[in-house]
């Protein structure tokens, strides 16, 4: 693959991943801004992938991406449920 493709695509998904950041800081709604974390997650394990860390990128996609929005979904039930 081009070099000043690896840049261009790791430039784009930065500015991505910068937009989704914000998003999910800055949402009132928990649960976008709990799928908006997780994008920044799995757009994280992409641009892993793109510096050759696989094993990372795996880990990030499993984790990040997957288990902790589960989590956090999870959480926001039991709070929703307990506060009526």
């Amino acid at each position: 693959m081009d070099p000043n493709l690896n840049i261009i695509i790791a430039i784009v998904l930065g500015i991505i991943i910068l937009v989704f950041a914000a998003l999910a800081i800055y949402h009132k709604k928990l649960s976008i801004a709990i799928i908006a974390a997780g994008a920044v997650s799995l757009l994280a394990s992409i641009m892993y992938l793109l510096l050759a860390a696989p094993d990372v990128a795996m880990t990030e996609a499993a984790i990040g991406s997957g288990l902790s929005v589960i989590i956090f979904f999870y959480a926001l039930s039991k709070i929703r449920k307990h506060h009526g």
